[in-house]
């Protein structure tokens, strides 16, 4: 399965996934991931899974009436190593429905890359370091990256978009979150002038087992800090329940890990129906973190 979902989502609604690389295909291995480790980072772009069979499953999912608030590339790993991302986009802006593209930006030093990004609606990027250490610190790239190549990359993105730019920066307590360091990576989030930002904190387990959460206080002063730009929330009227099926609860598990309670109310069921679903599932590394949260 390629599709997931609809998730919920307080910023975008309701959003369909679209997954173009297998499981932990990314450019980074951040220290936050809740998808956990990356085992090999890459910067090879090729057609990691094949998008006549991620289409034929979109339309047939469009074909039975299903709706989404967006359609969203993004799951296991980062969507801009799919050679051929922009053909997605494009054949979502054909369908007439919003667009996201979820990415962490590493990529986005490449003029292909940055141009088949601009046929998004909306682009989400991360920014989570300041210099070269804090970069390898907190997201530890591919070798072929720095942090100077990957800032470089947002701002030329930034100067020829025309949607809506997203910007995530993920709280690590001891790693980014001192004042000084604050101070730093502040004027740089500024001159990527997005139209919202996210501050995020480990609140599902973590690649890195030392990464620690930011109490509220501290994350609510992370977000004055970063201004009102803060992401707005969805105004859409409750979604009913998604049909529950074990194989949608795994592949949802693998791809956006909710905690038990979490699962049940998307998917309408108790939750002790979902905690014997993935009790039966020991072996799935993905299963077992979500009993976790």
């Amino acid at each position: 399965m390629y599709i997931f979902g609809p998730v919920p989502s307080r910023r975008y609604g309701r959003s369909l996934g679209i997954d173009l690389v297998p499981m932990k295909t990314c450019c980074y291995d951040c220290v936050f991931c809740q998808l956990g480790p990356t085992p090999h980072t890459t910067l090879e772009r090729r057609d990691y899974v094949p998008l006549d069979a991620v289409f034929a499953e979109l339309d047939a999912w469009l074909a039975k009436g299903e709706s989404a608030d967006v359609l969203t590339l993004c799951g296991s790993g980062e969507p801009t190593l799919h050679a051929h991302f922009g053909d997605a986009l494009r054949r979502i802006r054909d369908l007439g429905r919003p667009s996201l593209l979820m990415s962490n930006g590493a990529l986005l030093w490449d003029p292909a890359v940055r141009a088949d990004a601009c046929l998004a609606d909306r682009v989400k990027v991360s920014l989570h370091f300041w210099d070269e250490p804090s970069f390898r610190a907190t997201v530890r790239p591919h070798p072929d990256l720095t942090f100077r190549r990957v800032y470089d990359g947002l701002l030329a993105f930034r100067d020829t978009f025309r949607g809506k730019l997203d910007l995530e920066f993920f709280a690590l307590p001891g790693l980014n979150d001192a004042p000084a360091q604050l101070n730093a990576i502040l004027p740089l989030a500024q001159r990527l002038r997005p139209d919202t930002v996210t501050v995020n904190s480990a609140v599902r387990p973590p690649a890195d087992s030392g990464v620690r959460d930011v109490p509220p206080a501290e994350l609510a002063h992370l977000r004055r800090l970063f201004g009102a730009v803060a992401a707005e929330q969805h105004a859409g009227h409750a979604a009913p329940p998604e049909p529950y099926a074990e194989d949608a609860l795994l592949a949802l598990a693998r791809r956006h890990p909710l905690t038990p309670a979490q699962f049940a109310r998307y998917f309408g069921v108790p939750e002790e129906t979902i905690r014997a679903a993935l009790l039966r599932h020991p072996d799935d590394p993905y299963a077992s973190r979500a009993l976790l949260g």
